[in-house]
């Protein structure tokens, strides 16, 4: 064994582990994309917010909202990242089964609510910022706090039990979700 040999067989070794990390940071950013729908697809006040600021601003309006309700989601996943996880680790499974029931009645409450859904705003035009209306309408509603107590808590923990990149790759696929869907509004 000579010295090259050992190095070309560190190398192959290497490229070979940044392959598998590469194909497990694009599966977690598909899977918080995928994730991030069940949110952003939901009716609720940020929806109405990207339409009423849409109806005035364009579709240039839904990435404000988008970017005010990802300043929330980045703040919750700091608090998470800066030290709350270490409290939250000790109840993954809790947390995990919390957030697959919660993805489970979020997703039955969204069909049957999609029959009758209607989307009513204020009167007259609508003013303010979009960006505001995306922290405020998402700071405020409960089932954004409960999706991110149950749910996304869950996958955060999961992606940071892989390490910080992956915990990264969830919140910026989870807000590519976002991002992608207000922008279509």
């Amino acid at each position: 064994i000579n010295k090259a040999s050992i190095h070309g067989a560190w190398h192959e070794y290497d490229q070979r582990r940044a392959q598998s990390n590469m194909q497990e940071i694009a599966e977690m950013l598909a899977t918080a994309f995928a994730i991030g729908l069940t949110g952003a697809l939901a009716p609720g006040p940020t929806l109405l917010a990207t339409v009423n600021s849409s109806l005035q601003e364009g579709w240039k309006a839904g990435p404000k909202v988008a970017a005010g309700h990802a300043l929330v989601e980045v703040l919750i996943f700091l608090v998470i990242v800066g030290g709350l996880a270490s409290v939250m680790q000790q109840h993954t499974r809790g947390i995990s089964i919390a957030g697959g029931l919660a993805l489970i009645a979020f997703g039955v409450m969204t069909a049957i609510g999609s029959r009758s859904a209607v989307l009513k705003g204020p009167e007259g035009r609508a003013s303010g910022s979009a960006f505001l209306a995306g922290a405020v309408t998402s700071a405020a509603n409960p089932y954004f706090w409960i999706w991110w107590l149950s749910v996304g808590s869950a996958f955060l923990l999961s992606g940071l039990n892989s390490g910080l990149i992956m915990a990264a790759a969830f919140i910026v696929g989870h807000c590519g979700a976002d991002f992608g869907w207000d922008a279509l509004v």
